[in-house]
């Protein structure tokens, strides 16, 4: 177990997006968690990142209770479990991260801004993120806003009438070309939900590991 508290999630996901991982040494790094809104796991090949308010010791004392491959421990069932009744959180999906930069030039879709704060997928990007903007085109939903640790997040919806021509890819790349000068796009997907891995990797998206959210009801 290794605690870095000069060590910080942000600066994981600048060396992350740079291609810049962990050693895969089977350690936990703990960091203190960017804000008061989340707490979470970051896994990496053969490293975790617990993001966390809660001190170190619990974090280690829990995972040496935990009956599980050491790799895996961190995003079992039975350690998030017990970190979620721990911080009085609920337990988000296990999603894939991945990343992009940013592309020059208009998006190559005719995006309209929405003004609407009650669509669903305006209402749950508002729990987790921060500036949020969201645009539409027939058949499709694009959220862009300001997730953990500052990052830059994008969330697709494709209509199911509208499922199968490309519409989704086409969303994830304008996403990018929306995205302000200097930075880097994250966007998460459930690994269950291959249609949107499959879009995301073909607009040009790395994955770089899996990440689970605890957010307070």
């Amino acid at each position: 177990m290794t605690i870095h508290q000069r060590r910080t999630l942000a600066g994981f996901l600048a060396d992350a997006a740079r291609g810049r991982f962990p050693p895969p040494n089977g350690e936990v790094t703990v960091v203190p968690q960017p804000s008061g809104r989340t707490a979470g796991v970051l896994s990496f090949s053969a490293h975790a990142v617990v993001f966390t308010a809660e001190d170190p010791a619990w974090v280690h004392a829990t995972l040496a209770q935990v009956v599980a491959e050491p790799l895996s421990a961190p995003l079992c069932p039975a350690f998030l479990t017990a970190f979620a009744e721990r911080t009085g959180r609920t337990i988000g999906n296990v999603d894939l991260l991945t990343v992009a930069g940013r592309l020059p030039g208009a998006p190559p879709l005719p995006l309209e801004e929405m003004a609407d704060r009650e669509h669903p997928r305006v209402v749950r990007a508002l729990r987790f993120r921060d500036g949020v903007r969201v645009w539409t085109v027939p058949g499709g939903v694009l959220v862009l806003g300001l997730g953990v640790a500052g990052r830059w997040e994008a969330a697709i919806e494709v209509d199911p009438q509208a499922a199968g021509r490309g519409l989704g890819r086409a969303l994830a790349i304008s996403a990018r070309h929306l995205l302000p000068e200097g930075d880097v796009l994250w966007a998460q997907q459930a690994p269950g939900n291959a249609a949107s891995v499959r879009a995301f990797q073909a607009a040009g998206y790395r994955p770089v590991g899996a990440e689970v959210l605890l957010s307070r009801p």
